[in-house]
């Protein structure tokens, strides 16, 4: 069987979108999380969060707290029987970057560094991989960097996005897909 992966991105995917989420006290997973995760797992795909975090780049945390945050998440996830084989994050921003962060990224989303980083570290095969996400930056990566399928869900993306993905309302949704078509 070839190695895939299941792509997530986190805030709006993983955890409910609060703005900049940095603290513990504020995580709320998002409905359905958990079952994709364990489905998703169970029909060999890795689990990993792609995220791009321009809190970092702007100031508003550090590194070191988005750490702390994800390892509170993990155990989490832990707890539910689901466990991430990796997160990657990109902490920089072309515009509202400070300092070190100021700068064009190919780990930012639509960039497909973190993608590739995947693919390179798990011997993932991204023609059989999946991405969920919840913005045109997401579906924007997965393209690029031809994965098998891209997700969009409901809700932050009024205007629709270019590009080629499943608008899904639900991870259910996203779920019953990996079922059918594995």
């Amino acid at each position: 069987m070839k190695k895939r992966a299941l792509f997530l991105d986190r805030d709006g995917v993983v955890n409910e979108e609060v703005g900049y989420l940095h603290r513990t006290d504020e995580v709320r997973f998002v409905d359905g999380i958990f079952s994709l995760c364990r489905t998703a797992a169970g029909l060999g795909y890795r689990l990993i969060v792609v995220t791009n975090q321009a809190g970092i780049a702007r100031g508003y945390y550090t590194e070191a707290d988005f750490e702390r945050l994800m390892q509170f998440m993990r155990d989490e996830l832990r707890a539910e029987e689901v466990e991430l084989d990796a997160v990657y994050y990109c902490p920089f921003h072309p515009e509202h970057g400070v300092g070190k962060y100021k700068l064009e990224h190919d780990d930012r989303k639509p960039g497909t560094g973190m993608l590739r980083r995947g693919a390179r570290e798990f011997g993932v095969e991204l023609s059989d991989s999946i991405l969920v996400g919840d913005r045109c930056s997401d579906v924007g990566a997965a393209n690029a960097a031809g994965l098998r399928q891209a997700f969009l869900i409901n809700g932050t993306e009024t205007g629709g996005c270019g590009g080629d993905y499943l608008q899904v309302d639900s991870l259910a949704e996203v779920e019953r897909w990996l079922m059918e078509r594995g």
